[in-house]
């Protein structure tokens, strides 16, 4: 099953927001924000932009028609500033005018005055303010005070990493259209359409049922487009409502690294207790997240560290605690991983420490505690592992410690290059963690001529949903693809969708569509049981036959469909699938909150040149738990480009604020993304192959996270190199392992 969305990506014809025909009449929006990160507006002169040539109106707060607020988990962020500015890039004022040229020329005209206030940009500053989005969070597991006593070794250290810009292709953006009745029609950038959809209402004062949100699909979205591209929708609505005509916003690449939130950098400190015989007994963590200037979605990202902050390891005493700080950077929000690789990055740190500390090496650490079935993580599940295997067929296919021998070789006999190797197991829980939200509806349709139209609530954004809906129809059925249209994704369509996030878009939609497709196919059954009068459990529908104990007959799908529309039979269905088992108990930190858990180990091996403090990743070669996959080529796709993404993470991309609040790497000369050239020269994906029960669509599990987390690897890859080299340096556990960083290990003392 090919993806069904290639041949017109490489031609071209895909339907992006910018490919939509605009109507005539269409008016065109350029925001004014804020330059500075904190202060006091003390006033704001718009009159010399309306004068400017082509400016129908300009907004602020006063304009807006119902709530000035975008807030979702905590109503805490103005859609306008209104008295104060909170972030460099904060809107304060949209101009719209007949053409995009006018509107931008006129925000330059607007002038306001801002009476600078106390800016803090550190979250352990915030914190010390008592600037918390919410109270702490903390999980425990075990008595970690008694613990300690238990422990030969006890190592403590502070692991430190920075955000990352999401940088998808296609920038933020929408495009509203009045429709009749006083409705307005949202074209938006989104990865969840019901969130737009809450946003707008919210804003211009109109129910749910007047905002119809339509995504035809993402040029990427990574998480960048789960909340934040609420604001570009309510803006562009709140004009059209106001001006009842169509408005249109696409961000400048430069607008959007300054105005929209990235991954949470996080500071936290840790101590980790070790018996003799390497087995981890105690481990405390306290994050400090640096949340931005409002709540986006941090306090739900900084769950989902505390549900990772063990990784893949079996700990039996822990004690985790997590602070979301409020801090005057651009609100952070959801990115690939959710939190899950800060908390990773940690323990993974503590492993090092200690490692280094005892002179043995990272691995026999790592694989001596890695969880087993049955154990019990700090959140209360109990884990159904596969991360032995996963490393066990690491270490029988790639040879471990021959590359270990192969590296220590290198290394005696070459001066100015080192390389160096890590181990990256991990375990990554797939469901959203608030509970409600892992649910799902899919309308399915079966038109007379044979034809199927499907629509979810998944969002198509690269990562092959739409072909895995697909897929699901075409299995149930039987039918050829080329009969099946998946649809765009709709507000008026599927209602009370949960935003395309959390590797579960698949799952939850893909089981919504089989429920849909397996009872259509029942009544299908049923007729051609009524018309060949034959009994219905000895029918099967198969390569667009009808069978009978097995055997073809004569009878066609397109005749069964004829027959069924004659009798007046239903050829739709609307189905609904909400995960089972899952529940969660906030109040006692406990519960099931994960359908299942993936596993992988990968290896990464790095080479630094010592004379110029650069690097290449030469190989990553991964094991992973896909489960039964359904899509080998999709789901190697997603793995190779969640690798390179943690790479990046983990070594080039550097996200600089000054202390003034100010992004400096805004641009694309100033932030560096992998390319073509530092993509690892080799990349090995091997499936390791089970056949397990589990709640993913067809037992193939989810892939959009879990393989960022590999990126990590490269991180202290890196550090063994520079180790190789300097045996004394002292390498700060903080990422991402710039050349920069990378050369003064090389030289430090």
């Amino acid at each position: 099953m090919q993806n069904i969305d290639s041949k017109t990506h490489v031609r071209g014809e895909s339907i992006y927001l910018d490919d939509i025909n605009v109507q005539q009449g269409t008016l065109y929006a350029a925001c004014f924000d804020s330059t500075v990160a904190h202060g006091k507006i003390l006033s704001l002169d718009i009159s010399e932009a309306l004068k400017m040539e082509g400016v129908v109106h300009v907004f602020t707060h006063s304009d807006v028609t119902g709530e000035n607020q975008i807030g979702g988990i905590i109503p805490d962020e103005p859609l306008f500033a209104d008295g104060h500015v909170h972030f460099c890039g904060m809107p304060i004022a949209l101009v719209v005018a007949e053409s995009d040229e006018q509107a931008r020329a006129a925000v330059k005209k607007i002038k306001a005055d801002i009476e600078p206030l106390e800016i803090i940009t550190d979250p352990r500053v915030a914190a010390a303010k008592g600037e918390l989005i919410v109270p702490p969070r903390k999980f425990k597991l075990g008595n970690v005070d008694a613990a300690w006593q238990e422990c030969e070794h006890i190592f403590e250290g502070i692991a430190d990493t920075n955000g990352q810009e999401h940088l998808y292709i296609e920038t933020q953006g929408a495009y509203t259209v009045p429709a009749e009745n006083g409705g307005i029609k949202v074209y938006s950038s989104t990865q969840g359409p019901t969130a737009v959809q809450r946003a707008v209402s919210k804003v211009t004062g109109l129910p749910m049922h007047q905002v119809e949100v339509d995504v035809t699909r993402l040029g990427g979205g990574f998480g960048g487009k789960e909340d934040q591209a609420n604001t570009w929708a309510s803006l562009c609505a709140l004009a059209t409502l106001v001006l009842k005509r169509p408005v249109k916003y696409s961000l400048h690449r430069m607008e959007d690294m300054r105005m929209t939130g990235k991954r949470h950098p996080y500071s936290s400190d840790f101590k980790i207790g070790l018996n003799k015989e390497l087995k981890i007994i105690a481990y405390e963590a306290s994050f400090y997240q640096n949340a931005g200037a409002a709540a986006d979605l941090s306090p739900a990202v900084l769950e989902r560290t505390l549900f990772h902050c063990t990784n893949t390891y079996y700990i039996p005493n822990v004690t985790a605690t997590a602070y979301s700080c409020r801090t005057h950077l651009p609100p952070n929000t959801a990115f690939r991983g959710f939190g899950g690789p800060q908390g990773m990055f940690v323990i993974e740190a503590a492993i090092v420490k200690a490692a280094d500390a005892l002179g043995v090496d990272a691995t026999v650490i790592q694989q001596r505690n890695l969880l087993a079935t049955g154990n019990e993580l700090p959140y209360g599940q109990q884990v159904v592992s596969e991360a032995n295997e996963c490393w066990n067929r690491a270490d029988e296919l790639f040879k471990l410690d021959a590359l270990k021998k192969e590296l220590a070789h290198f290394n005696t006999t070459n001066t100015l290059y080192k390389k160096g190797l890590a181990v990256m197991p991990i375990c990554f829980g797939i469901s959203f963690t608030n509970t409600m939200m892992n649910n799902a509806r899919s309308l399915v349709h079966v038109y007379s001529d044979g034809s199927v139209l499907i629509s979810t609530g998944a969002v198509e954004m690269g990562q092959g949903v739409n072909t895995k809906i697909l897929q699901v129809a075409a299995t149930i059925f039987s039918i050829s693809p080329d009969k099946i249209k998946v649809n765009s994704t709709n507000t008026y369509r599927i209602a009370n969708t949960s935003p395309s996030a959390a590797s579960a878009t698949a799952d939850l939609n893909g089981k919504a569509t089989q429920i849909a497709c397996t009872a259509i196919l029942q009544r299908l059954k049923q007729v051609a049981s009524d018309a060949l009068q034959i009994d219905a459990d000895r029918i099967e529908l198969k390569n667009e036959m009808v069978f009978v104990d097995g055997q073809a007959t004569e009878t066609t799908w397109l005749q069964v469909i004829a027959w069924a529309f004659m009798k007046r039979v239903s050829l739709s269905e609307h189905g609904h699938y909400a995960t089972p088992e899952i529940q969660y108990d906030k109040t006692k930190e406990k519960g099931h909150p994960f359908a299942y858990h993936v596993y992988g180990t990968a290896i990464i091996t790095t080479t630094v040149d010592c004379l110029r403090g650069t690097y290449e990743v030469d190989s990553v070669k991964v094991v992973h738990d896909f489960g039964s996959s359904m899509n080998r080529a999709i789901d190697l796709g997603q793995i190779e480009g969640g690798i390179v993404q943690g790479i990046g993470w983990m070594t080039l991309e550097e996200m600089i604020y000054d202390k003034q609040g100010k992004l400096r790497s805004n641009a694309l000369s100033t932030y560096k993304v992998p390319d073509i050239y530092s993509v690892p020269k080799e990349l090995t994906i091997e499936f390791l192959d089970t056949d397990k029960d589990n709640l993913a669509i067809f037992k193939s599990k989810a892939v959009g996270e879990p393989p960022l987390m590999y990126g990590i690897g490269a991180f202290f890859a890196l550090r063994n190199a520079i180790k190789a080299f300097n045996p004394k340096a002292d390498i700060a556990l903080n990422a991402p392992m710039t050349a920069e960083k990378v050369l003064m290990g090389l030289y430090g003392k």
